[in-house]
């Protein structure tokens, strides 16, 4: 059970940034290649993390710039529960609190950032 929420389900909004060793480096939203190395991802994560520090919101950010088929959708991959998701991102999702947002997660899909909303 999920300690800091409650429940065995979490919902959860994401921004993925992919890399040349992303298990698909296409950019699922926008379909093209994505060519940039893992240090430039984590480069641009960190940068995207300031302008959520800045005030900008989840969703707008997502939009313009994760590369997740969920972009159009403001980053939201609805609710899920264990078992579901890559082991390291689940971990991150179910650890956050309601309105949380995480520190750069990185999966075999490259490094997302992920604000839990239920």
């Amino acid at each position: 059970m999920d300690r800091r929420g409650g429940g065995n389900r979490v919902g959860a909004k994401h921004i993925l940034q992919k890399h040349t060793g992303s298990r698909n480096p296409n950019d699922s939203y926008r379909k093209r290649p994505v060519t940039r190395s893992f240090e430039e991802a984590m480069a641009d994560i960190q940068a995207v993390q300031k302008r959520l520090v800045a005030g900008e919101q989840f969703e707008t950010i997502a939009r313009e710039l994760s590369e997740c088929g969920s972009a159009a959708r403001g980053g939201d991959l609805g609710v899920f529960g264990h078992g579901e998701m890559q082991k390291q991102f689940e971990d991150a999702a179910f650890a956050l609190g309601i309105g949380e947002v995480s520190g750069p997660v990185v999966s075999d899909s490259g490094i997302h950032l992920i604000m839990r909303y239920q």
